[in-house]
């Protein structure tokens, strides 16, 4: 019995190769791809989004979804992905068309027909907030949140203390993170060392000569090169697939922990950092009152790096 899920992406280079994974997976049958402003604005993620169902010969419905952020500027990073978040390779979608219901009301809809329903959020999460505002009983009907985001006690890949999707809008991040959502956070640091699809990983890719292979790597391209300005690793970073990994197979996840986990929205220089509590001190017991969440965070610490590659290769046959 295959689950049914929701992928909330800013679609850039690796939520694209997570869409690829979960649209050519089994184990899930994606009822929407619902999307947000982040990596590149919205008309042109919804486009990516778009072009990549197409791709997959899939006919998903893709719903177009918040423009910019709760209450900031959009923050996009076309110095990472490119102008198009594809890796400036002037792919465009052939027929496929966005659905004219918002994205909001998608997820509100989808949510309460569907109780148990699974949700993986691949950018900033703006659509989600504002569904939870609007109806915030959809946190009963969905079973698992899978929240690419976040850094737990690392460094952040857009300042020293955030990750790009919690920094591009922490104020929904936080409306989400104390929604009471069953939340399963990948941060940032899974996709790192080890995890970095390496030369030899990608010659495995290129080795499949199908189009799904070609364009994981193609879309990539910007990506791979501002990966090595960023932090010195050569290869191809992929968190949102290590993300799509955990959503399909848990076991992937190989060391995780529950905690509280508070969003930081005040501060420009700490703006969207993860702040997690290894202690997990109650709010009485810390006199703190923003440790007042009513359910704590599911945190991966560790991936099963060779079957998530083993995993990611497959997809793209």
């Amino acid at each position: 019995m295959t689950s049914k899920l929701i992928i909330d992406t800013d679609t850039a280079s690796d939520d694209a190769v997570a869409i690829i994974m979960a649209l050519r997976s089994p184990l899930v049958t994606v009822e929407a791809i619902t999307v947000v402003a982040g990596n590149c604005p919205l008309p042109q993620a919804v486009s990516n989004a778009l072009y990549t169902a197409e791709l997959c010969g899939s006919s998903v419905p893709v719903f177009s979804g918040a423009a910019k952020p709760l209450t900031r500027d959009l923050v996009v990073a076309e110095w990472f992905h490119g102008h198009d978040g594809l890796g400036d390779h002037g792919y465009k979608p052939s027929y496929l068309k966005a659905e004219t219901e918002p994205a909001v009301d998608a997820i509100i809809r989808l949510a309460k027909a569907n109780p148990g329903i699974e949700l993986v959020t691949l950018g900033p999460l703006t659509n989600i907030a504002q569904a939870l505002d609007r109806d915030p009983s959809i946190g009963q009907d969905i079973s698992r949140c899978v929240i690419m985001g976040g850094n737990p006690v690392c460094e952040g890949n857009v300042t020293p203390a955030a990750e790009f999707n919690i920094y591009v809008d922490p104020e929904a991040a936080r409306k989400v993170f104390h929604s009471g959502l069953a939340i399963e956070m990948v941060g940032w640091q899974i996709c790192r060392g080890e995890a970095i699809f390496n030369p030899h990983d990608i010659a495995a890719l290129r080795a499949l000569k199908t189009p799904l292979a070609d364009f994981s790597i193609d879309s990539n391209s910007t990506a791979t090169r501002a990966l090595k300005i960023q932090t010195g690793e050569i290869g191809i970073s992929l968190p949102d697939p290590t993300a799509m990994g955990i959503l399909l197979h848990p076991e992937l996840c190989l060391k995780s922990s529950n905690h509280y986990v508070e969003i930081e929205t005040v501060s420009e220089i700490t703006r969207g950092m993860t702040v997690v509590d290894l202690l997990n001190v109650t709010r009485d017991e810390r006199n703190a009152p923003i440790w007042a969440q009513a359910r704590k965070a599911h945190i991966c610490w560790k991936l099963d790096v060779p079957a998530w590659k083993q995993l990611v290769i497959t997809s793209m046959k």
